[in-house]
């Protein structure tokens, strides 16, 4: 009986320990800030999908075309990866315009700076960012994209907090994601709405568009950035539920 009473007692300690581990495992500069009520997508690959299948539905000029992308804008394109739309973006803005590649993937970053390199993008600059800060200089964005991966954020409320100080005057933030579950590397629209606007931004547009295999959202920043004490955390079943009966 005694090693049955040390087996229970050491399986209680591994579940006690099982859920305190989320918070203490938390960046310490997130822990002001509420928890995402819901699963984080596992890390991917840094390439969504192969470039010409991209190309071939034209997914990357839909985007730009969505967004606005005109050249002398400066843009962010945050969860680079290997550089798909890094390259497109530099093309886009032109000389007079700047993209800035941004991922927390250091390896990705590499390949992509020897990209940039070989293929003489002047206009192209690259920063490593932390998985709950991108670490964007202040007022200096147009646009910031978020294709495929916002459903990686860890922390998408000190994320996006941490986000809207770079946006420029009239600046928007542009999601390219997909309708699935977040286990299968997507985020519901719904939840993704709610996210933003517990951070103070505002839905300008939503369509979804097979060129893009999934949607796109953008949002603008309004009215005062809250404190982090005071975001409520969307609660994702009820989201869910509130989807299902409209």
């Amino acid at each position: 009986m005694s090693g049955l009473r040390s087996l229970v007692a050491l399986a209680s300690f591994a579940l006690l320990a099982a859920c305190q581990q989320p918070d203490d495992a938390r960046a310490p500069g997130s822990q002001e800030f509420p928890k995402a009520d819901r699963p984080v997508s596992a890390g991917g690959a840094t390439a969504f999908s192969n470039e010409e299948a991209r190309d071939r539905r034209q997914e990357a000029e839909t985007v730009m075309d969505l967004a606005g992308i005109e050249p002398g804008m400066s843009v962010a394109d945050v969860g680079a990866g290997e550089g798909y739309y890094t390259v497109r973006l530099a093309a886009r803005v032109g000389e007079t315009g700047r993209v800035l590649a941004n991922d927390i993937n250091e390896d990705a970053l590499r390949r992509l700076g020897s990209r940039v390199e070989r293929d003489r993008l002047d206009n192209v600059s690259i920063k490593p960012g932390l998985p709950d800060d991108p670490r964007l200089p202040v007022n200096s964005f147009d646009r910031i994209m978020l294709v495929h991966m916002y459903h990686e954020v860890e922390e998408p409320y000190a994320f996006l907090w941490r986000v809207r100080p770079a946006l420029r005057e009239k600046g928007h933030v542009v999601v390219v994601d997909v309708d699935r579950p977040i286990d299968q590397h997507g985020i519901s629209p719904q939840l993704l709405f709610c996210e933003f606007a517990r951070v103070g931004y505002r839905l300008t547009e939503f369509v979804r568009k097979p060129e893009i295999a999934g949607y796109y959202a953008e949002f603008e920043a309004v009215g005062e950035r809250p404190e982090p004490s005071a975001i409520e955390p969307c609660v994702q079943a009820d989201v869910e539920d509130m989807s299902a009966t409209s």
